[in-house]
């Protein structure tokens, strides 16, 4: 006789659940309707690139971006808007030139890798040892480079999910380290890149205590076939920098106050600073872009918990995000869910969300306003959210990951042809819409993923 009550208690529950998941429905469509359509991360970007462009750490550039951050958020109506500052190693780069100096006199392009050290005055000559892959250098003794420069010219593959710059990412991050212990005086590779063009990328590395600098592809491929011709070839490096180990740096941040549960938070966000080729559009000027513009659109609809964006300042050359995590490991158990934007503009194709939540009403509701947009929703959790809030996740907030084309990203990134113009508009309103949509369904829900992760009720 007492089961037709919990039956019809049950029954309300559902109901009420599914008048919540329809609502949040309805209104994260809108979003996503209203985002494609939104010229909002297109005015942020375009405005980063042509009044900022290239913001290296530790450069007058960087303190310009800042600026620009601020009053960014401000005008787009974001509240508490400050800046955190923080301190950290900040590589400065300098002239640089490479050529061959003998059997078959020809200049290189190169960029020399942050951390890198400098030539000594007027630059320094020494043969050239090629190796086709990273692990052939790896192979060689102690001793064996010694006097030498180590040229590493390992293809990268070009992937949809950015996999082929994974797999090869020691060579540019290790290998000078590598090269030293046995016993290089520099060290070159091949840019980790997938174009054609004679346009060098440039990234950090571990330094070594040596020079250190990526070839352009078509220049690395040229060293092979003049070393296969069986002559010493003789390579000269002039390269100038400079380290500043505590140079300044701050993150940008913004919030869209929540209206009834404003101490729980969604943390989302791009690296505001580049490296200094080209202007930093889709590393990452599109990330802040798009975050910006999906929490300024998700917060009009005025959700109840608050959505913070964060411009990270020292991505490139590291200490922004664990910056990020110290000063706010007090309140890591009021954010509800991290996430950051950082492989470019390319379009949304699949995405991760945090274990067990993709059956909960507010999931199963951004699930279905992005339905149209025929993004693949993995099974599996997400395993890498983005390098500025691995400190918040190691703190044990949740995180998302979604993955960006990135067939093309690498032809560009890190490199003079990191411009503007590469943006298509379309897909970064794509962007805009998918996080739009989760973050709204996010802050106007009471999601827990940390519950739902370990099963709790």
């Amino acid at each position: 006789m007492r089961i037709l009550p919990v039956l019809a208690a049950s029954a309300l529950v559902f109901t009420a659940s599914s008048a919540i998941a329809q609502d949040l429905t309805a209104k994260a469509s809108a979003l996503r309707e209203k985002a494609l359509s939104d010229p909002s991360g297109w005015n942020v970007i375009e405005s980063l690139t042509t009044e900022v462009g290239a913001r290296p750490v530790g450069s007058p550039a960087m303190e310009r971006a800042r600026d620009w951050g601020v009053a960014k958020l401000k005008e787009l109506g974001f509240t508490n808007v400050h800046v955190e500052p923080f301190t950290t190693p900040a590589w400065s780069r300098g002239a640089e030139s490479a050529e061959v100096v003998a059997p078959y006199p020809q200049k290189l392009h190169i960029l020399g890798l942050g951390k890198s050290s400098p030539t000594p005055a007027g630059g320094l000559s020494a043969p050239i040892v090629v190796f086709h892959t990273y692990r052939e250098m790896l192979e060689a003794p102690d001793g064996a480079l010694k006097g030498k420069i180590a040229v590493v010219t390992e293809k990268m593959t070009k992937t949809q999910d950015g996999s082929g710059y994974g797999g090869i990412n020691a060579n540019r991050t290790s290998g000078p380290g590598e090269a030293a212990k046995r016993g290089a005086v520099a060290y070159l590779v091949r840019s980790l890149s997938t174009d054609d063009t004679r346009l060098p990328h440039t990234g950090g590395a571990n330094g070594g205590g040596i020079p250190a600098a990526a070839l352009s592809t078509p220049d690395a491929e040229l060293l092979e076939h003049m070393a296969d011709r069986g002559k010493p070839v003789i390579v000269k490096l002039d390269m100038q920098s400079s380290n500043n180990p505590a140079a300044q740096a701050w993150n940008v941040v913004g919030e869209i106050r929540g209206s009834t549960a404003p101490d729980e938070v969604i943390v989302v966000g791009g690296h505001l600073d580049s490296w200094d080729p080209g202007t930093g559009a889709i590393d990452d000027g599109a990330g802040v872009a798009i975050m910006t513009a999906a929490a300024k659109l998700a917060g009009g609809a005025k959700p109840r918990r608050t959505i913070r964006v964060v411009m990270w300042g020292s991505e490139e050359q590291g200490g922004s995000g664990q910056a990020y995590a110290n000063a706010h490991k007090d309140e890591i158990s009021k954010i509800v869910v991290a996430g950051e934007s950082d492989t470019g503009a390319g379009l949304i194709w699949n995405l991760s969300l945090p274990k067990d939540s993709a059956d909960h009403p507010a999931m199963k509701a951004f699930l279905r306003a992005i339905g149209p947009l025929k993004i693949i929703v993995k099974r599996t959790p997400p395993q890498f959210g983005g390098s500025d809030i691995a400190g918040l996740i190691l703190l044990g907030a949740p995180f998302v990951d979604f993955n960006q084309d990135a067939t093309r990203y690498f032809d560009l990134h890190h490199s003079a042809d990191d411009t503007l113009d590469k943006i298509v508009p379309a897909e970064l309103a794509q962007n805009v819409a998918v996080w739009a949509s989760f973050i709204y369904t996010v802050a106007d829900s009471d999601i827990d993923f940390r519950k739902l992760a370990t099963g709790a009720q």
